[in-house]
């Protein structure tokens, strides 16, 4: 019955091919965008596979080391663009050592030689050197229109001067939150805008690199395209001029309110001049002397970052009130709960909220009413229909509010949630219920964590999880579950898993290989804090062909408790990997 079952599939390939030109075929694959719709098309059959193969433009290979570039290029040697992740999302909060691995060097030696089509480029969390890119330019500089290195180390400014020199053509360069080592001060700004007059974005936010406004005003002025400029620190009234020449600006990041090694001074910044363009802003250390800056063009703001400044709840409530067609705002928690409902009030067009912790230490943010609940997550819930991606931190939560999410938030695709350790009694706990009213609410979630406290979901809300995640492909949680039944209530659903973070659960090592092996779409698996076998060998449970297994060392100079063990484990096309540090040990393949 299988072997007619697989004949019919392939005469079924044969007659959806048949009479359908090879060119028409790769032109309607064309208008496929979403991958996981082009992976279903190349599984028809082989022949629709092979046209997959030469019309995809672009790949996102989500671990580094789940291929190699050689097989990734014969699966798709018509490559226009490629994203290439490396180290876990877990080195962007330190709890990944800097030696974990992550070079770029393999991937951008056979980048630069086979894919010959490639004009973009997008690495995340590698490890990039001078050297790397020196044979990037050489290779692609004539054809390469986007460099992003997102969160990346290793490069220095001379690195970037030679881009700015080499590549005339580009016009993306994304450096946000990358360790760049500065050698030549902003010279490399100056080659961009002397070398480069159709670059459209400029990101060097959240990094250290120093910019003068003489020559970012030079690039604003040679570069007429450009949209969106995302500087480091920069004194406001010094980048007057700027604002006044880059007249297609609809993006700003950056600036600063204080002034290097200069006493803190109360300027008017009532009549400052941003063009008319400009719709996204994000601007660092603002003050409540400072915000009038944003006055005046509050109303055309679709696009608002707060997370750097040093306002409290009543300044929040009075910007945001000026702010109604708001669609994206990022702010700390010192927004508050009032903040929250302002948000609701005004911002109906609001598609993406995100929520921060705040620092405790410092500013407002010691505010009493800096705080996010219940009441703030209703409010937003009910007066923001539109949103579709939601990450909040709050200090108390209940089923109610979680409830609300589910049955008012139904367009949301990705929901995030934290649950802070700041207040000693939570109003309601555990929220089972809650979240199964939200996760049967929202069907289109496609990502969600929920990193709460122990006791906050039970294996029962487990079971719940599993039963109602239907589209889910990403999950994040938190001190959840009570016992291993937990972690197999969930592992009995998500059909569409393909990735899973866990940290501070304390499963059993038997567990977390039975839930890897009984979660059919698992690709990839990371675990901070589980149960120890005696023998340190129910790990393996979870062996199968392309699987590796890996156990990170967090402290190399004695025992490691239970909840700072890690594991990484992950589906791979390229072995064992060659590069592996001492903090980690390769469980499978062991050769």
């Amino acid at each position: 019955m299988g072997g007619e079952a697989e004949d019919g599939e392939r005469r079924l390939g044969r007659v959806l091919s048949f009479g359908i030109p090879d060119t028409a075929l790769g032109l309607v694959m064309g208008y496929v965008e979403d991958p996981w719709d082009r992976d279903a098309i190349s599984l028809v059959c082989r022949h629709w596979c092979r046209v997959d193969a030469l019309s995809r433009k672009h790949v996102t290979v989500a671990m580094a080391y789940s291929t190699t570039p050689e097989r990734l290029f014969r699966r798709f040697p018509c490559l226009e663009s490629l994203k290439l992740k490396a180290k876990p999302r877990a080195a962007m909060f330190n709890l990944i050592s800097d030696d974990w691995g992550g070079s770029a060097s393999p991937w951008i030696r056979q980048l630069s030689a086979t894919f010959h089509f490639l004009k973009k480029l997008h690495l995340r969390r590698m490890i990039v050197s001078d050297d790397d890119i020196s044979v990037l330019v050489r290779a692609k500089a004539h054809m390469l229109v986007s460099l992003k290195l997102d969160r990346c180390s290793g490069f220095s400014t001379p690195s970037l001067a030679l881009v700015a020199r080499s590549c005339k053509r580009l016009e993306t360069l994304f450096l946000e939150e990358s360790a760049i080592s500065e050698k030549e001060n902003d010279e490399w700004i100056c080659e961009l805008a002397t070398n480069n007059s159709v670059l459209e974005t400029l990101n060097f936010f959240l990094t250290d690199l120093r910019a003068s406004p003489e020559y970012l005003t030079l690039l604003v002025r040679n570069c007429q395209r450009l949209k969106t400029l995302k500087i480091s620190e920069c004194f406001m009234p010094d980048l007057t001029n700027l604002f006044r020449t880059a007249q297609t600006l609809q993006e700003f990041a950056g600036g600063s309110f204080e002034e290097p090694d200069q006493q803190v001074v109360n300027r008017n910044y009532e009549n400052y001049y941003f063009p008319p363009s400009l719709h996204r802003l994000s601007l660092l250390y603002m003050g409540t002397n400072e915000m009038q800056i944003l006055f005046p063009y509050s109303a055309a703001l679709k696009k608002l970052d707060l997370q750097f400044t040093f306002l409290n709840t009543e300044d929040h409530c009075q910007i945001v009130q000026r702010c109604p067609n708001l669609e994206t705002l990022e702010v700390r928690d010192v927004i508050g709960d009032r903040g929250l409902q302002v948000v609701a009030q005004t911002c109906k067009k609001l598609q993406r909220l995100r929520v921060e912790r705040g620092d405790d230490d410092h500013g407002g943010l010691e505010d009493e009413q800096g705080r996010i609940s219940q009441v703030g997550v209703m409010a937003v819930a009910q007066g923001c229909p539109e949103l579709t991606y939601w990450a909040i931190h709050v200090s108390d939560i209940t089923n109610a509010a979680l409830e609300a999410v589910g049955t008012f938030s139904r367009n949301l695709n990705d929901f995030r949630l934290v649950l802070l350790d700041r207040e000693v009694h939570i109003t309601e706990l555990p929220l089972d219920n809650g979240v199964r009213a939200l996760l049967r609410g929202c069907t289109k979630l496609q990502r969600f964590a929920f990193y709460v406290r122990p006791g906050a979901l039970t294996d029962v809300g487990l079971g719940y999880v599993g039963e109602f995640s239907k589209s889910i492909r990403y999950m994040l949680l938190g001190n959840v579950g009570e016992s291993d039944n937990g972690i197999q209530q969930l592992s009995r659903g998500c059909p569409s898993l393909q990735k899973l973070e866990l940290r501070g659960c304390l499963f059993s090592e038997h567990a977390l290989a039975m839930a890897a092996l009984q979660l059919k779409s698992l690709r990839y698996l990371w675990v901070q804090g589980y149960r120890a076998s005696p023998t340190g060998t129910d790990l393996m449970a979870m062996v199968r062909p392309f699987w590796n297994i890996e156990y990170i060392v967090p402290d190399q100079d004695g025992p490691c408790p239970d909840f700072r063990k890690q594991i990484l484990a992950y589906y791979s096309l390229a072995g064992r990997r060659t590069d592996c540090p001492p903090s980690v040990i390769p469980l499978y393949p062991a050769f």
